[in-house]
């Protein structure tokens, strides 16, 4: 029988020291080895020697990139049903209406509008309301409801006015009240924007899919950029560039160009494609002519003081108020809350004192970047920081060192629809961004999302907003003390794209985001309301509105 050599005899027939202290090293390594293979975490011991230093947002994101699909977590089934609970309850808000010919559709000129109740004097504070008969252009009296009617009150002489609450009986009437906030002449008025047949095809339409924007996504490969179809989602079986938010369900996709990585995506832009979901007969609806059409005329009242009004004392402007509707109005080109006390900001000193050592995030779209742009010309020390990109898309800081104010306003993620290039490397979901700030009594953030999201079916706005919701929760539980504030929509201009950007769909939105956010403690900016008292239809305000939103975030604030 051979005898085993032992490693002390091994050692002996090697020829010098050298020799020997080389036979120990590879002794000991193999016995490493050895140990290290039997080990049950040796493939995860393999991971980490590999992979020494982790970037933890990296890998976040590269599992993200090539999960195969959403994984259901109880977070995550939980907002599904919220989604889809929202989304039944207006299902029942908004039925189908038959549509026939336009002539059996609600007609602005047949209809009828009276006061109710009329009388002899109208005090301040007092409530004035008006019945409207909805009749077809046969002159035949609607027999259901659902018309999208907007009402306002005003007085141009002194640059005031304010909004009226549309009650809906759903049989062809509508009471609209409106809060008489000022003395003087007023006039009335009430908009047929969309008959009850138009706002269920917009409806119909807006739920029926996707590709009413076209998004082309630039990736770079090499030096030179090349480009392909992105979006929401997109009906195809070729390879896709996946870029998911697993845990909040946020999904957005780019067809695969062979040979260039996923993650060489550096630039978004998007168009309106040619895609309509309505039939020729409903887009009849949609002419210019039909839309914001005057249903009654020259209906007005005089207000007087009656000064035997006691006039009750209003708290202070603050965070967690429930805000009514209307929530004020505009008086001398000024807006003044219905239902707080406001301060008034006009002094700089006053403004500075406010903002003085306070990070405030703006979050959101191209109406909240108007803040940023409208800052600096009233507060003079606040001058732009360059961290260099390109475009109105970029993120934007203000910074005052002296004061230590910080200021920054960054595009929230898909979808964003716009013409312009943008860059997807500084991109990223609100949630996201609620989740990266520490939060304290001196940081403020403001959030407002919706013109861009139009478009789409609305369950991705209800979910953004549901994941919104969620990641302020979680703020208040690191940081109760850090001041929310939720800019709502306002209303826009009318143009010829009634399917994709009507104000139909933002005031949905609007209804969507009050009741998401009804039992959180934050602030509402009600710019809704803001620009229909101001009379603003355009999807970017005149100053006179910034101003208005701007002195009500330094309420909640301060």
């Amino acid at each position: 029988m051979r005898r085993m050599l032992s490693p002390r005899i091994l050692l002996s027939s090697l020829p010098n020291a050298s020799a020997q202290k080389l036979f120990l090293i590879v002794l000991i390594i193999f016995a490493f080895w050895v140990v290290f293979m039997t080990s049950k975490d040796h493939t995860e011991f393999m991971v980490h020697l590999n992979n020494r230093i982790i970037l933890r947002r990296w890998s976040i994101f590269k599992e993200f990139l090539h999960s195969e699909e959403l994984k259901n977590t109880p977070a995550s089934v939980e907002a599904e049903l919220a989604v889809t609970a929202i989304l039944e309850k207006l299902n029942q808000q908004i039925p189908p209406r038959p549509f026939q010919t336009h002539s059996s559709t609600t007609s602005a000129k047949q209809s009828t509008a009276t006061i109710h109740n009329p009388q002899r004097t109208y005090c301040v504070g007092d409530q004035l309301n008006v019945l409207l008969v909805a009749k077809d252009y046969f002159g035949n009296r609607k027999e259901y409801g659902g018309d999208f009617l907007r009402a306002r009150m005003s007085s141009p002489a002194l640059k005031a006015g304010a909004s009226g609450k549309v009650t809906d009986f759903n049989n062809g009437t509508y009471l609209i009240s409106f809060t008489l906030f000022w003395e003087g002449p007023v006039s009335l008025s009430i908009l047929l924007m969309h008959p009850s047949e138009g706002v269920s095809a917009l409806w119909r339409a807006r739920n029926r899919g996707y590709g009413k924007i076209i998004f082309t996504g630039q990736f770079l490969n090499g030096t030179s950029p090349v480009l392909t179809e992105c979006g929401l989602t997109l009906n195809t079986s070729a390879e896709l560039c996946q870029y998911l938010d697993a845990r909040d369900h946020e999904a957005f996709y780019c067809l695969k160009l062979p040979g260039v990585p996923c993650e060489a995506l550096t630039h978004m832009t998007s168009k309106n494609s040619n895609i309509s979901y309505l039939s020729l007969e409903e887009k009849l609806l949609f002419r210019r002519f039909n839309i914001g059409v005057e249903v009654v005329k020259n209906l007005s009242i005089v207000v007087s003081p009656c000064n035997n009004k006691t006039n009750k004392k209003k708290k202070k402007c603050q965070i967690g108020m429930e805000t009514p509707s209307p929530g004020g109005y505009t008086l001398k080109g000024r807006w003044i809350t219905a239902h707080c006390e406001q301060n008034e900001f006009r002094a700089i000193k006053d403004i500075n004192n406010c903002l003085t050592r306070k990070l405030i995030y703006l979050m959101g779209d191209s109406t909240l970047r108007q803040w940023i742009y409208y800052l600096p010309k009233v507060v003079k020390t606040l001058k732009f920081f360059d961290r260099h990109g390109a475009g109105p898309f970029k993120t934007h800081i203000l910074l005052d060192t002296e004061r230590h104010i910080f200021v920054q306003w960054k595009k929230h993620s898909h979808p964003f629809v716009t013409n312009k290039l943008f860059s997807m490397k500084d991109d990223n979901y609100i949630p996201r961004e609620i989740d990266q700030v520490a939060g304290d009594s001196g940081t403020a953030i403001v959030i407002s999302f919706g013109q861009h999201f139009r478009p789409f079916p609305i369950n991705v706005f209800i979910r953004r907003a549901i994941n919104v919701k969620n990641a302020i929760e979680r703020l208040f539980l690191r940081s109760p003390e850090t001041k929310v504030i939720i800019k709502t929509e306002n209303i826009r201009e009318i143009n010829e794209h009634v399917e994709i950007f009507s104000d139909f769909h933002g005031s949905i939105q609007n209804l969507i985001i009050r009741d998401i956010f009804r039992d959180l403690n934050v602030g509402i900016i009600d710019a809704w309301d803001m620009t229909v008292a101001y009379r603003s239809e355009d999807v970017h305000p005149p100053e006179s509105v910034i101003e208005s939103q701007i002195g009500m975030f330094l309420n909640y604030i301060c």
